[in-house]
């Protein structure tokens, strides 16, 4: 399955933009509004306006971390971050099954992202499911981390049964628009970067980052 979980942010940023969003009360607005004639059936949650100072600043400082963290560049291999929004989930808040539109204005959505921002402990459900071929994987990872995975998944939000979930999502546009062809750049950079470390630089592995390196210039669009 193309999805990434790692660690993003630290504990106490997290808990900095938990603590700012629970704060903010005349900004959200029916999570709906986002969503496309399917998915519109299946959402309840808030989305935080945009356009509001507490959205712009959570989401641009959010978006350097992005850009700056090597296994989500590696994984992702990111031509742009867009239509970043921050949600809200309250008890009985949830967001069925469904699959992301294509693209946005903004640019085309391969992959997807979802920053949670609270507290594990906080809240009950809100599990990030994801369909695979026979199973679901289920997330619900420690505040502060990233989970990426592909756009053309069929995902859902579990109800929240208690407390509330803060997250951070929106979608990236890679240079390499093959799902397949990122999982296979991603194992031949990991695996070089690996034997790097190990072994030092040699002229066998030279050989191997130039076959990652012309490999990405071949794949990507």
């Amino acid at each position: 399955m193309d999805v990434l979980s790692a660690e993003l942010i630290s504990c106490g940023e997290s808990r900095k933009f938990n603590e700012e969003l629970a704060e903010t009360f005349d900004s959200w607005r029916d999570g709906v509004l986002s969503a496309g004639p399917q998915a519109s059936l299946v959402k309840k949650n808030q989305q935080l306006d945009p356009s509001s100072e507490v959205s712009r600043r959570i989401c641009l400082s959010i978006k350097e971390k992005l850009l700056t963290n090597p296994l989500v560049q590696a994984f992702s291999i990111p031509r742009r971050i867009h239509s970043m929004m921050l949600s809200k989930y309250e008890p009985g808040d949830g967001y069925g099954w469904h699959v992301d539109n294509p693209f946005t204005s903004y640019g085309r959505r391969d992959l997807s992202f979802t920053v949670f921002l609270s507290d594990p402990d906080a809240y009950e459900g809100g599990h990030l499911e994801i369909q695979g071929i026979q199973s679901s994987e289920s997330y619900r990872p420690s505040m502060g981390d990233v989970v990426v995975y592909s756009s053309a998944s069929i995902h859902r939000v579990t109800t929240v049964e208690e407390g509330v979930r803060y997250a951070c999502v929106g979608w990236i546009e890679s240079y390499v628009k093959s799902a397949e062809d990122r999982q296979i750049l991603f194992s031949l950079n990991a695996g070089a970067k690996a034997l790097l470390a190990k072994y030092g630089r040699s002229d066998e592995l030279d050989l191997v980052f130039q076959a990652y390196t012309n490999a990405m210039r071949r794949l990507s669009s």
